[in-house]
């Protein structure tokens, strides 16, 4: 199974092959999405489905922002070992190691730090310096791809679902976010967005509350 696992995601196994292994629970999961059955669920309803689907092969994509926090609190309120990991461009502030170090103490959880490959980083500084994506918007992509889409890739690659604090009224190219969804981008994986249909006062006043 592990080894068809693999393959699917690098898009090697057949369809007949990867359909084979499905369970009910994968039906269950579609069926719920096609149908749109979890869009009218609140987001502590949607962390608790994520978790009894999923277990361990969920996790958070995190920036330790304010809607992460929400989601962080919701998660360890049904399972004392949610998945949490984010990407350390090498760019990072004070600030958010400060914040990733108060999550750790508070909840006693492991976060997983995902960093760009050191080869790539450094053949990128040598060849084009390092603010190069200053420069152009060729630069900006490469730079993007290297400290941020391949390790988003690599954690992605140990998850059945992931999820995220995305919201409809964050920008106009997110107003037709889903709180659940197939994900194209990633190999069909299930993308989870449970504070889609928050506004930014209604995470405000959960950061403050808990």
């Amino acid at each position: 199974m592990a080894l068809l696992e693999a393959r699917r995601r690098w898009g090697d196994a057949t369809a007949e092959e990867w359909m084979g292994t499905q369970t009910a629970m994968d039906a269950s999961v579609t069926q719920a999405i096609e149908r749109g059955e979890l869009e009218s669920k609140s987001a502590q309803e949607i962390v608790r489905w994520t978790v009894q689907q999923f277990g361990s092969r969920v996790a958070l994509a995190s920036s330790f922002g304010a809607e992460d926090v929400v989601l962080i609190h919701l998660l360890a309120q049904v399972t004392p070992k949610p998945r949490i990991f984010t990407l350390d461009t090498g760019r990072l502030n004070q600030e958010t190691y400060d914040v990733m170090d108060n999550i750790r103490e508070k909840y006693h959880v492991a976060i997983e730090v995902m960093f760009p490959k050191t080869d790539a980083v450094e053949q990128m500084g040598r060849e084009k310096g390092l603010n190069l994506f200053y420069e152009s918007i060729d630069n900006r992509k490469l730079c993007c791809g290297i400290r941020k889409v391949e390790p988003l890739n690599r954690a992605l690659a140990t998850c059945d679902a992931w999820m995220t604090g995305l919201r409809r009224d964050q920008v106009v190219t997110r107003a037709a976010v889903k709180k659940v969804d197939v994900d194209a981008d990633h190999g069909g994986i299930v993308k989870i967005n449970p504070l889609a249909d928050w506004s930014w006062a209604q995470v405000m006043d959960y950061v403050k509350t808990h």
